[in-house]
């Protein structure tokens, strides 16, 4: 299992592969130290302790995620706009990620829920 997001859309795949595991840890590292996840819906969770506590209640009751369609991502340096069409069709889902100095990419801002 890869363990960098080299790409920006590699977020997605490893969030993912991460969350089908019940890794929280390994979900709130691919968050920068101070990333916004908009979510439970209606709130916002700033930090990546508090991320991973939000992940850890969220794969107790969603046992199973999958790959959903990527949407065509948007690069401006080391900024990227990425996200996902829902596999319902009702919405979709939109992360800002930011390269970091190793290369890597970790999600700034995650909007997971959208209609």
């Amino acid at each position: 299992m890869t363990t960098t997001a080299k790409t920006p859309e590699d977020l997605t795949r490893l969030f993912v592969e991460r969350a089908n595991a019940g890794d929280a840890e390994g979900l709130a590292a691919l968050y920068e130290r101070d990333a916004v996840l908009a979510y439970p819906p209606g709130e916002t969770t700033v930090g990546r302790a508090a991320i991973q506590a939000v992940c850890a209640a969220m794969i107790k009751h969603v046992p199973h995620f999958e790959l959903e369609p990527l949407t065509p991502t948007i690069v401006n340096g080391d900024l990227a706009l990425t996200g996902t069409r829902s596999a319902d069709g009702k919405g979709g889902r939109v992360q800002v990620v930011r390269r970091q100095p190793d290369g890597g990419w970790l999600r700034v801002i995650d909007r997971p829920e959208q209609d």
